[in-house]
């Protein structure tokens, strides 16, 4: 079934709304359902059965599933389609935090060298953002939360002027993977905490500051997706 007009809204047949950037919402929906594990790691995705749930055509899913590829969240197969990517198993979990230890607290302790007012203010922003949704405390806002935890990393990446620590760690998607691995309950609020902490070194300009609170972070979090 076509997309309906831009003036039409969601009913009970479950279409999505018809925003003006319609891919992406299928894009969003989508990497919810991904993210919530209501379409299971492995499975087949049937690109004819998200048109019908979500009454668009082929084109915005099709768009959708290709970003969602170059996240690593789906897989797609020469003759066989898209199919979603396993979870990460203990040993790449082991790697990726060790990769992550490496990188990160360089990467918070150069952002806080190189802080300005306007790149702090980026953080908080973003930070706000996700004690709003936080907030609403239901596994419905739990991928969008990592979206958004992924967003703050990925800043302090870019604020440390490193071209090529930035590009390591976007690649990784990490934010991604950790929160598909099961739903943390208190994995946002605890995350928040933390990341007061990595703010304020960095805008206190600490560098040892901002690496030691980023380190702590990422060693937390390894716990928390270590041990459900």
């Amino acid at each position: 079934m076509q997309a309906k007009s831009g003036s039409e809204q969601a009913n009970g047949s479950g279409f999505l709304p018809r925003p003006i950037r319609l891919g992406d919402e299928v894009y969003n929906a989508i990497y919810a359902q991904l993210m919530s594990l209501k379409i299971a790691p492995g499975s087949r995705i049937s690109i004819d059965k998200l048109v019908r749930e979500m009454g668009v055509s082929q084109t915005p899913i099709r768009e959708a599933l290709s970003r969602l590829e170059a996240q690593g969240l789906v897989v797609k197969t020469h003759l066989i389609g898209y199919s979603v990517a396993s979870q990460m198993d203990s040993e790449r979990l082991r790697q990726l935090y060790q990769l992550r230890l490496l990188l990160e607290p360089f990467a918070a302790e150069q952002a806080a060298l190189n802080a300005t007012d306007e790149s702090v203010a980026q953080l908080e922003a973003a930070d706000a953002t996700m004690r709003e949704i936080q907030l609403a405390g239901s596994r419905n806002n739990y991928g969008e939360f990592a979206q958004r935890d992924g967003q703050f990393h990925d800043l302090i990446a870019a604020q440390s002027g490193n071209d090529l620590v930035q590009e390591a760690l976007s690649r990784l998607h990490t934010h991604v993977h950790l929160f598909r691995l099961f739903y943390h309950a208190s994995a946002t609020g605890d995350a928040i905490a933390e990341h007061e902490d990595i703010i304020a070194a960095i805008r206190n300009r600490d560098g040892a500051a901002a690496a030691a609170a980023m380190r702590h972070h990422i060693e937390q979090s390894r716990i928390r997706f270590s041990e459900p």
